[in-house]
Parts: C-alpha cells; structure tokens; sequence
C-alpha cells in the first residue's frame, strides 16, 4: 500500500503548528518593538523640538501637552543651577501612554 500513516500525518501536522506558531508570535514581537520604536522617536524629537524653541528658551519652563497635533504627549521642564558657575542644566521631560513611558533630554545652557 502506498500512502502515509494516520500517525506520520499526526507528527507532521504537530511539527507544522509549532512552526507556524513560532513564526506569529515572534512576529507579533517584533510588531511591538517598531511600535515602542516610533514611540520613543516621536518623543525624542518633541523634546529637541521643545529644547530648541525660542519661546521656550525666554519663558521660565513649566508643563505642557503637545496638542493638537500630538494630544496624548505631555512635557514637563525644569531649569536648576548646575555646579559650574555660570551653567544652567535644563531638564525636559516627556512622557506617553498615561505617563507610564519616559523620556529625559538634558541640556546644558549658559545663563
């Protein structure tokens, strides 16, 4: 007789299903990283963006959002005296995802 057996067929379907889930959910990882990617990126940017605004650097740093265009990010600074004489170190702060993602750039400016 030619053909396989019930019991070939049975490994062989076994042995596909763990490739197959394998192979989604190390796809679904991978998913998740770009997204955690973008994320960071997008904040980082706002951040040099917010660092690098004029009206920023002559007003006194306090809180704020983003919106309209990027509703869900907030953004806090902070300007303390650093040890150097003459330094100031600024602090911006931004975070997503109901504040449970962070991100800090520091810059150091000159008073």
């Amino acid at each position: 007789m030619r053909g396989f057996t019930l019991l070939e067929v049975m490994v062989a379907l076994a042995i596909m299903s763990g490739v197959i889930m394998t192979v989604i959910s190390s796809f679904n990882y991978h998913l998740s990283l770009v997204s955690r990617d973008r994320e960071e990126t997008i904040a980082v940017l706002l951040a040099r963006a917010k660092l690098d605004d004029p009206d920023f650097k002559a007003a006194e740093p306090t809180k704020g959002t983003f919106a309209p265009d990027w509703p869900g990010i907030n953004w806090e600074a902070k300007m303390a005296p650093y040890t150097i004489p003459g330094v100031n170190r600024v602090t911006v702060t931004v975070s997503w995802n109901g504040d449970r993602d962070k991100l800090t750039l520091v810059r150091f400016v000159a008073k």
